[in-house]
């Protein structure tokens, strides 16, 4: 049977999503939202990197209108020096919500300022989480993050609506017992429904090539399951590895571009991109560990996202051993009783820890909400928190390969 041409619209999103990706890794439209500061001051601590030093992540946290401050909070709850942050707002979002995030990421926290360790992406561009923007946004991630921060050792994807269960110091430190080469990448073979719903039928995705995010539309036409590469599908949140996400942008062998031209025209494409590519390459099929550290809760029957999560759920969150959990709605009592239980600071402030130690106590007859002194960036004191994840890290991590 003859292969059937790919449409001329289809064909056309295959390229641009190529070529956008290919743009992203050569050139990075980001607004390094630091500046220097005025005022005269120690320099900050450096960090150091290598065995005995704990590890380092890269965040990539988006989000679309109306989500500055939930980011903002977020970013508090997960920040530490040692780690790199790109926060990125879609088309969505007004420029004034955007210079806003901007403008607080400069202003806000001295930490932000000292170690010049979160950036912003400055151009904005349409995302549609049901087609493959949302992957292209990740891989432009993926691209840039490199770029400007050169010791990370895992990428973490999160969104405005998620947030931690542990501090950065308990994941610092269940990471650094962690083969720096894994990735946590929840996934399986078993397509059911999806077979048909998701790959035999062909979307176009406009946010790819307009500047408004835009839902996509699907095609009428119907294309075989391929027969080069199996597919395999999971979790859109993912840790990759920093070797497994340069591969995904500058993969030496021609699988992630063949990949991208397939996903380019599938729903849901970043449920299916990353754990697909890993599955089928050699050289990373036993890095992976079929887990991505999240907790949910879905309907029954599932719906196309978990319910949303509130105080009834938080002993089963805090029983998870997950590191992070979604989804929350913005300001809702569970996330100050997850500030307040969990990470120990208020809504305001960053997490305590090592590095600041100043940060929380009282001083002058007032709380201290503003890290101003610096402690050892280097070293990480875990809570049980810590102790837990790394206990359950380590027995997930007995089976790696894909399933």
């Amino acid at each position: 049977m003859r292969p059937r041409r790919l449409p001329p619209c289809l064909a056309v999103a295959a390229l641009l999503f190529l070529l956008l990706l290919l743009c992203a890794s050569s050139s990075s439209p980001v607004l390094f939202a630091w500046r220097s500061s005025a005022a005269s001051r120690p320099a900050p601590p450096r960090a150091e990197w290598g065995p005995g030093r704990p590890p380092s992540f890269a965040y990539w946290i988006s989000g679309t209108r109306g989500d500055a401050r939930r980011v903002l909070r977020l970013l508090r709850a997960v920040y530490h020096p040692r780690n790199r942050y790109l926060l990125h707002l879609d088309a969505g979002a007004a420029a004034g919500e955007r210079e806003a995030l901007a403008r607080a990421v400069r202003q806000d926290e001295p930490a932000w300022r000292e170690f010049r360790n979160v950036d912003i992406v400055g151009e904005a561009y349409a995302v549609d989480r049901t087609g493959s923007s949302a992957l292209a946004a990740v891989l432009h991630g993926a691209a840039v993050l490199p770029r400007i921060g050169a010791h990370w050792d895992w990428l973490i994807t999160l969104s405005a609506e998620d947030y931690p269960l542990v501090t950065q110091e308990d994941l610092l430190y269940a990471f650094s017992f962690v083969p720096r080469d894994l990735n946590f990448i929840d996934h399986t073979s078993e397509l059911g429904w999806k077979r048909h719903e998701r790959f035999e039928k062909i979307i176009v995705d406009p946010s790819l090539y307009t500047d408004r995010n835009t839902e996509p539309f699907p095609s009428k036409e119907i294309r075989q399951m391929p027969d080069t590469f199996q597919i395999f599908t999971g979790s859109p949140w993912v840790i990759l590895s920093r070797n497994f996400a340069e591969h995904c942008v500058h993969g030496w062998d021609n699988l992630p571009r063949k990949l991208l031209m397939y996903f380019a025209n599938t729903a849901y494409s970043v449920e299916s991109y990353f754990q697909t590519l890993i599955c089928n390459s050699s050289d990373f099929l036993n890095t992976i560990v079929n887990g991505d550290l999240r907790y949910f809760v879905w309907d029954d029957p599932p719906g196309l996202d978990p319910l949303v999560l509130n105080e009834s759920h938080f002993e089963n969150m805090l029983n998870s051993s997950a590191a992070f959990a979604r989804r929350f709605e913005e300001d809702t009592p569970v996330l100050k009783k997850m500030d307040d239980e969990l990470l120990n600071r208020s809504p305001v402030q960053l997490v305590p820890g090592v590095w600041c130690p100043n940060l929380g106590k009282e001083q002058n007859g007032t709380d201290v909400d503003l890290c101003s002194k610096w402690g050892d960036i280097n070293t990480v004191r875990p809570g049980r928190g810590g102790e837990r994840l790394r206990q359950f890290i380590s027995e997930i991590s007995q089976a790696r390969g894909c399933h």
